[in-house]
């Protein structure tokens, strides 16, 4: 099943702008899925368990790190297209 997530970065510090860019840096690696990195939230597609997958590798590390505040939405009715390999 397809999906799409949108999720915000709220890092929790001075320099909240270091974490969010560790955080897009580190998803964009994943060619699985596809990034549309926007100004005030991030818009992720793909496979629900690459997704799925990528959120519990990725969301740990930066709260162990960091104080954070992660708002998520997930739908499976709001296609986006692909820009990666179909």
């Amino acid at each position: 099943m397809e999906i799409t997530l949108e999720i915000s970065y709220y890092p929790l510090v001075d320099k909240y702008n270091v974490p969010v860019k560790k955080f897009i840096s580190k998803i964009k690696e994943n060619e699985k899925i596809n990034v549309e990195a926007g100004v005030m939230s991030t818009v992720i597609s793909g496979n629900y368990s690459d997704v799925m997958d990528m959120l519990i590798t990725q969301l740990e590390p930066l709260m162990e790190e960091y104080p954070s505040v992660f708002n998520i939405k997930i739908s499976n009715a709001c296609k986006i297209s692909n820009n990666r390999a179909q």
